[in-house]
């Protein structure tokens, strides 16, 4: 059994997207990640040094989907996947974007893409 820090709902505004209109005006995204990882050292010992910081691992989370910009949020979703296991002790993570406000002509809650990638 694997244990997972899981992080829902990481809000940024950014300007990915096909369409010019949604690189000019930007939209909200939002971010779901679980990162799957040994936990037992930080469990036995109670420090954070053992453990995925989650505070850390959330704004590095905003700040690359704030400042990069792709069409596609399968790339968004790529670059969010890179950067979690960039931490040796990441075995797997599981990534979700969500596009809210996606420009559909159909009334929908949400859209999303969801990626997992593993070591």
């Amino acid at each position: 059994m694997t244990d997972q820090i899981v992080l829902r709902g990481i809000e940024v505004f950014a300007r990915h997207g096909v369409f010019a209109e949604e690189r000019e005006r930007g939209q909200r995204f939002l971010v779901d990640v679980v990162a799957a990882l040994d936990l037992s050292a930080a469990s036995a010992s109670d420090d954070l040094a053992d453990t995925l910081d989650y505070g850390a691992l959330v704004q590095a989370v905003h700040d690359r989907v704030a400042t990069e910009r792709w069409d596609l949020i399968e790339r968004v979703a790529e670059r969010v996947a890179d950067l979690v296991l960039e931490d040796a002790r990441v075995s797997a993570v599981e990534v979700t974007v969500h596009k809210p406000e996606a420009p559909i002509p159909v009334a929908v809650a949400d859209v999303a893409v969801v990626i997992r990638r593993s070591r």
